[in-house]
């Protein structure tokens, strides 16, 4: 089973790279974030004849969530329940496997824009929220993944600049300590399961020759309960679709269960 996250930023103007990149890659799940469209214009019949179905939270001009399965999804949660929240950031669902089902979580983290902001205080709040939500689905879901694109930076390895970013939005203490906190609800980062190449990024600025130079950041993220620890073996990141014409300025992070 393969499960891949992907923050397209904009389906309405990449749904040909999804398209295109999912014919080269029948994962069984596609996460997708910022698809910048309601629902009513999300193109579900274009999905379902590339053999997918979709569980879609969709929004205006900013945020979205959707998840791309094989076999329709179940139990949908939108967002975080107890959670005010006019944005459209987090999809739930139970996804067939071939073993037992899946409970999945698809999130689009909020940026936070810069420490010490209004932006930032809801980030750290939302934060929060999404522990208490990942909690409680792990109490009743142990076969758990929470993905999406988390812009965190949890460690220094996994940004191009870690002295000149430090304490910048995206690498600060306060960031960080909510990502171990999830770990430490009994999840594990899938891709640091392995052994990865130094430098790698998901994440690449449009601007100053970013991607050329690989002056990037990990930011997407997979983290998987302990049930699925034991059956991973092997999250990898397709660098590939940063380099189609108007590409997201995010790339696809896949993790393969056995």
């Amino acid at each position: 089973m393969k499960i891949t996250t992907w923050n397209i930023n904009s389906l309405n103007v990449r749904l040909p790279h999804v398209l295109d990149w999912l014919q080269a890659n029948p994962v069984d799940v596609l996460a997708l974030q910022e698809l910048k469209q309601t629902e009513d214009r999300f193109p579900f019949d274009a999905v379902r004849e590339a053999g997918y179905e979709a569980a879609v939270l969709g929004q205006r001009t900013y945020n979205g969530v959707a998840l791309l399965t094989r076999t329709a999804s179940t139990d949908v949660v939108h967002n975080i329940p107890g959670f005010d929240d006019e944005s459209a950031r987090v999809i739930t669902a139970t996804v067939p496997s071939a073993r037992e089902p899946i409970r999945v979580i698809n999130g689009y983290f909020v940026n936070g824009e810069s420490p010490g902001s209004d932006k930032f205080q809801y980030k750290l709040r939302w934060l929060d929220a999404l522990h208490g939500w990942v909690k409680a689905q792990l109490a009743q879901h142990p076969r758990l993944v929470l993905l999406g694109d988390f812009n965190i930076v949890p460690e220094d390895r996994d940004s191009h600049d870690p002295v000149g970013l430090a304490g910048t939005i995206l690498h600060t203490d306060a960031e960080r300590a909510h990502f171990r906190a999830l770990i430490d609800l009994g999840l594990a980062d899938a891709f640091r399961l392995f052994e990865q190449p130094e430098a790698s990024y998901t994440w690449w600025d449009y601007r100053r020759l970013a991607y050329p130079k690989n002056r990037g950041l990990r930011i997407d993220h997979i983290l998987i309960s302990a049930p699925l620890v034991e059956r991973a073996v092997a999250c990898t990141i397709d660098r590939a679709p940063r380099k189609w014409k108007r590409p997201s300025d995010h790339v696809p992070v896949t993790l393969q269960l056995a």
